[in-house]
């Protein structure tokens, strides 16, 4: 699916990144002397696009038919990259961004659901809080919130009881987490969702692998805490997803909030990605130790994707008393009639709602939440 990028006008220059990743003339690399922000510390060995036909060839215009049009990538090379870099406010830095907001009353497991049957699948656990991924209220397909949310609170959508918290996970695959960067404000997204009275979000997160340019690393880390200061500017209360590659990505976090004037309301992490052993032990483990001894501690950790009990309590004690783990395991084994217990799955014949009810309890066992989903209060 193609989506389309967005070419902002520009009023003024702006550095852009330097082609062909050459870094001793790139504005952002640490060791150039005349470097406008110096926040990178170089390109990256593992990059796949350094060696573009654009990167290798002079300047020139772009025109429809030319590779940077059909590029998801944002680098040095591109011939649109000012336009890029005007589109994210001619900076990298994430000096100028504020999150203010409070997290609300929430338990420290919160299951992710698909929006179907919600008061049914809650009928045994009366849960305070529930989960919903950003493809059950955006559209993959025409990027238009889906009509089942036109005019409506969420509460209403879902069938939630007041006194339950509705969280928006804003992970998705990246075309739509790329369509709502481009359509966000000429559809009001932002809007929209402060009028569906979203108790949280968890804005969306663009990409960062290692194999793309450190350009496209860096504009995406600027580009996630901006969606959550749009939203917070909005009305919406909305956690920042972090996504780090490098120490020097988690320093700079660590840097905004403590610069910022108010402190966001927490952070967020989606895990999903770290799928195998070696990515949680090398990447998401370091990285996550860090933020858990150089953070406030005050600061709650949202984290989403995690489901094994080891690595459960390998949060836990990273981050005791501010962790807040969504999970959408409960359902998807009840889904495919399975039940998860402390020996593992166990494939058994019952209803998606009685599945459902043992896995979240099972869960909330891991996280030491009480048997009603019991709140812990928050800063």
């Amino acid at each position: 699916m193609n989506v389309s990028l967005p070419m902002p006008t520009l009023g003024r220059p702006v550095p852009t990144p330097a082609a062909g990743c050459n870094c001793a003339v790139c504005p952002f690399f640490i060791d150039n002397p005349a470097a406008i922000e110096p926040v990178c510390s170089g390109s990256s060995s593992s990059c796949e696009y350094c060696t573009c036909a654009r990167a290798e060839a002079a300047p020139a215009e772009d025109t429809a038919a030319s590779p940077c049009s059909r590029c998801p990538i944002r680098c040095g090379s591109r011939p649109d990259i000012a336009a890029w870099m005007g589109d994210i406010g001619g900076t990298l830095h994430f000096s100028g961004l504020t999150v203010p907001g409070t997290l609300p009353d929430l338990p420290p497991f919160i299951p992710q659901v698909d929006g179907h049957d919600v008061p049914g699948l809650d009928a045994q656990l009366h849960w305070p809080a529930y989960a919903i991924g950003l493809r059950r209220v955006l559209s993959p397909r025409s990027h238009k919130v889906y009509p089942r949310y036109a005019g409506k609170t969420v509460h209403q959508a879902l069938g939630l009881r007041p006194e339950q918290k509705a969280v928006l996970v804003g992970y998705a695959e990246d075309p739509l987490v790329e369509a709502y960067w481009t359509r966000r404000k000429e559809d009001g997204i932002a809007e929209t969702l402060a009028a569906q009275e979203w108790d949280l979000v968890l804005t969306p997160n663009t990409s960062m692998y290692f194999n793309q340019p450190r350009a496209e690393n860096l504009i995406n880390m600027r580009r996630n805490v901006m969606l959550a200061a749009e939203l917070a500017d909005s009305g919406v209360p909305a956690v920042p997803c972090v996504y780090w590659l490098r120490l020097e990505d988690l320093d700079r976090y660590i840097d905004w909030i403590d610069d910022s004037p108010v402190t966001p309301p927490a952070l967020a992490v989606n895990l999903q990605t770290f799928r195998t052993q070696v990515d949680w032990e090398e990447m998401a483990i370091p990285g996550l130790a860090y933020l858990a001894a150089t953070l406030p501690e005050d600061i709650p950790m949202v984290l989403t994707g995690a489901s094994r009990a080891d690595r459960i309590t390998t949060l836990q004690a990273l981050f005791p008393g501010r962790l807040y783990l969504v999970s959408q395991n409960p359902l998807q084994y009840a889904r495919h009639g399975a039940v998860m217990t402390h020996q593992g799955r166990v494939d058994t014949q019952a209803r998606t709602e009685d599945l459902f009810t043992a896995n979240v309890r099972h869960y909330a066992e891991l996280t030491g939440t009480g048997p009603s989903g019991g709140t812990r209060g928050v800063r």
